[in-house]
This record gives structure tokens, C-alpha cells and sequence, in this order.
């Protein structure tokens, strides 16, 4: 199911990322940082672990997670977070949970591409990355 989402991926398009960023909370110094970024992603699997890794200019993150199973996660926003991912029907959704509030990331892959949609509350941020 994980098969899709393997490689390596670049934006390559952002819409409304600054509203979903003050919607987390974050600082406009961070946000202003984070817009001008082209981060890339790499997801890989090794046997039941799926591994992302965010690369940027400034920062990179790298999670590795079983589907289904709630792990610890710091953001790259440094949020410390809970999460669970799981795959349902070609989507991977990423749940981050911290001081009550909740975001959902969800990841598939349309026409060759992997489209991320990031929704916290009403805010709904979409990001388009090719494959490298």
C-alpha cells in the first residue's frame, strides 16, 4: 500500500501554507523561513517501518513509523507531537496530536504526483510534490 508514496519528492507548488502555519501557532519569523523553503521528502521501507525524511535549507526532520501505531514526533517547527499514520484506500494520513489540538496531514498520489493537503480546524493548506 506504502508502494506509491517510495522515492523522492520535491515541491514543486504551495497553497496556503502561511494560513495553515499561523493556524498551528507558529511565529511569523518561522513562517516567513518556512515559505521561502522547497523542502524535499524521501520515503522508503524497510520491511513494516516506513521512514520520511524532510530536507531543507534549514532543517531536516526524519520519522519512522509502523502504520497504525502512535509514535513521538518533533515537527520542524519543533512541536512535539503525537502521531499516527495510517494508509487507507491510496491516502496516508499522519495525525499530529499536542496540548489538545489536532492537524491531519494527508498524502496521495494523483497523476504522478504526491499532493499533500494539511488541515488544522477550517485551514486548508495543499502542496504538490514530483517525483525526482
Amino acid at each position: 500500500m506504502v508502494e506509491p508514496f517510495l522515492g523522492t519528492w520535491k515541491l514543486v507548488s504551495s497553497e496556503n501554507f502561511e494560513e495553515y502555519l499561523k493556524e498551528l501557532g507558529v511565529d511569523a519569523a518561522t513562517r516567513k523561513l518556512a515559505m521561502s523553503m522547497k523542502p524535499t521528502i524521501k520515503i522508503s521501507v524497510n520491511g513494516e517501518t516506513v521512514n520520511i525524511k524532510i530536507e531543507s535549507s534549514l532543517k531536516n526532520t526524519e520519522i519512522s513509523f509502523k502504520p497504525g501505531e502512535e509514535f513521538d514526533e518533533t515537527t520542524p517547527d519543533n512541536r512535539k507531537v503525537k502521531s499516527t499514520i495510517t494508509l487507507d484506500n491510496g491516502t496516508m494520513i499522519h495525525v499530529q496530536k499536542w496540548l489538545g489540538k489536532e492537524t491531519t496531514i494527508k498524502r496521495k498520489i494523483v497523476d504522478g504526483k504526491m499532493v499533500m493537503e494539511c488541515t488544522m480546524n477550517k485551514v486548508v493548506s495543499t502542496r504538490t510534490y514530483e517525483k525526482v
